[in-house]
């Protein structure tokens, strides 16, 4: 019986000395040291205006709090639906497998199996995208490859407003409808 006391009394002391002191705890930590967070299942919303615009989906994120170059990563891919305002649908999507944000640059960069899907049909594949968020566009260097419903474009760069309502691809090949021409003898 002695025993089971002491047990009793030792198990009481664990459980009234284990409340965490946030100071204490701080203390130990300091804002400077902690310089990579990380997240699972992440799923974060952007909204504007009071109204959510995109929501981002991955199974990892990293946030680098390095004051001077933060940064949030998505080693293991990334999900970016564009939302119809005011309602949860989607009018498109972008996916990639690896995915950074530098914030001090306003850049969004996403890499490896790059595909953009929009509402209409149309879809980009690339191997990176950049989107420029001072400028309001996204844009590559690299090799481009663009399918319509009835149309295919190839090519070396391409640029595009933030919506991807007008792009343009830097040295195309590829088929395309042109109306209005006559097809020749």
């Amino acid at each position: 019986m002695i025993k089971f006391s002491y047990l009793l009394a030792c198990l009481g002391f664990v459980f009234i000395s284990c409340e965490n002191d946030l100071e204490a705890v701080n203390a130990l930590f300091s804002k400077d040291q902690v310089k990579i967070e990380e997240a699972r299942a992440v799923q974060l919303l952007y909204s504007d205006s009071a109204v959510v615009r995109v929501r981002v989906t991955g199974p990892k994120m990293l946030r680098y709090v390095d004051h001077t170059q933060p940064k949030e990563e998505f080693p293991e891919g990334i999900l970016i639906e564009f939302l119809r305002p005011g309602s949860n649908q989607t009018r498109g999507s972008l996916t990639a497998k690896y995915a950074i944000r530098l914030e001090n640059q306003g850049e969004v960069i996403v890499r490896d199996s790059v595909v953009w899907k929009s509402g209409k049909g149309e879809e980009l594949r690339t191997e990176e995208l950049i989107w420029d968020d001072q400028r309001k566009v996204v844009h590559t260097t690299r090799f481009v490859k663009i399918t319509k419903p009835d149309e295919e474009f190839f090519g070396y760069g391409f640029e595009a407003d933030q919506d991807f309502n007008r792009w343009k691809i830097f040295n195309p090949t590829g088929r395309m409808k042109v109306e209005g021409l006559e097809e020749p003898l």
